[in-house]
């Protein structure tokens, strides 16, 4: 069996968790804090699971958003279907994200948003499914 699991520094880490609840609906299932803060956060929301951890003090280079919003890297989570991509959108608006793409469809059939979290992340939710196969491609 194999799983992919994104993970997260944020130089505020607490801020981040809440934010995450608050924007995408994501559960903290576990945490472990250290002297630099939060050493390891496990959050959920659905089948999808990310860790996160502070960076104070710790010196990561971090990659930052690219000034084309077009290119780019980002995690990309499939919702049930286009209700649920505005609802994340609304949500995560409200709390300050950034848009990047407003919810739109797309020509390989997927209906999706993307945006940016308050330490600059990028995000998609989307109704497509990556790694099942498609008869829209």
């Amino acid at each position: 069996m194999t799983t992919l699991h994104t993970y997260f520094s944020y130089v505020d880490a607490e801020a981040a968790l809440t934010w995450l609840a608050e924007a995408f609906g994501f559960e903290t299932t576990m945490r472990w804090d250290d002297e630099h803060g939060v050493a390891h956060a496990e959050l959920r929301v659905g089948d999808a699971a990310i860790i996160v951890f502070s960076d104070d003090g710790l010196g990561y280079d971090r990659m930052h958003p690219k000034a084309n919003d077009a290119a780019g890297h980002g995690t990309y989570l499939a919702v049930a279907d286009s209700a649920a991509v505005d609802a994340v959108w609304a949500r995560a608006l409200a709390v300050g994200a950034v848009p990047v793409w407003k919810p739109e469809n797309t020509e390989w059939g997927n209906y999706r948003c993307r945006i940016r979290d308050l330490e600059g992340y990028e995000w998609s939710f989307g109704t497509h499914k990556p790694g099942e196969p498609s008869e829209d491609w």
